[in-house]
């Protein structure tokens, strides 16, 4: 992925705080409530993150994910005043049934799990991706869940669900 180049983080796993900070974007940890996994607040070039402290790690680094592709992405949303724009991660993104969330998601799948390490870690380890011992390989490599692992795997053609 060429944000990853540009900026030149290796991995897997990506480095996502790395990856926000290079991108002038604040992470911060809060509690959002059961209902929210994240919201990005962007001020011009500049932007906060605040991802809910109660989930899992491997949540949290999605949620970041998903909300660098809104930051990369998505130049207006849901105005708070004349300088600031939010978007929030939360059921409704999960679900994908809003365009910007959707692409939101493809966006944070490509950046976490880049099909190129993908194919790398595939052939240099010798995985099977139709077994699930695999997937969780993989998933653990790159800092994922399994589900996010397999869903990238079968949007890459590379399995299916």
């Amino acid at each position: 992925m060429d944000l990853i180049r540009q900026h030149g983080i290796g991995g897997p796993p990506l480095d996502v705080p790395r990856l926000a900070q290079k991108l002038g974007i604040k992470i911060t940890e809060s509690d959002l409530g059961a209902d929210c996994s994240g919201l990005l607040v962007k001020r011009g070039k500049s932007a906060v993150v605040a991802v809910n402290w109660e989930h899992h790690p491997n949540r949290q680094r999605f949620t970041i994910a998903h909300e660098i592709g809104h930051f990369v992405l998505h130049k207006s949303g849901t105005y708070v005043d004349r300088s600031t724009s939010a978007f929030f991660r939360n059921a409704e993104s999960g679900s994908g049934t809003v365009k910007e969330e959707r692409e939101a998601n493809r966006f944070a799948a490509a950046l976490l799990m880049p099909a190129a390490w993908i194919d790398r870690a595939i052939s240099h380890n010798s995985l099977n991706v139709d077994d699930d011992k695999a997937v969780q390989e993989l998933a653990e490599q790159f800092e994922v869940s399994s589900q996010a692992m397999s869903f990238r795997l079968a949007n890459l053609g590379l399995t299916t669900l």
